[in-house]
């Protein structure tokens, strides 16, 4: 299936430190949970060893929320936890 970005969540990718390949091994392969108002959410763990933000972390965390169409899931936003 085929995963497409919405404006708002490219646009928030960059200052998140998300990449369009993280969010869509996210929603491919990523834990699949319920979201609110009839979306759904997929989370995944990605090795991260570097730093954010002037903080070094082990892991990132993504957590992308979603709405599926006929053929494809439409991201609307994405969020990055480091830990």
């Amino acid at each position: 299936m085929q995963v497409v970005l919405h404006p708002h969540a490219r646009e928030r990718l960059t200052e998140r430190g998300i990449s369009e390949e993280e969010v869509t091994a996210t929603v491919r392969t990523g834990e699949r949970f319920q979201a609110h108002s009839g979306r759904v959410g997929f989370r995944r763990n990605f090795p991260y060893g570097t730093t954010w933000r002037g903080r070094a972390y082990a892991t990132k965390q993504v957590e992308v929320v979603a709405v599926e169409e006929p053929e494809r899931w439409v991201v609307l936003t994405a969020i990055a936890r480091y830990f």
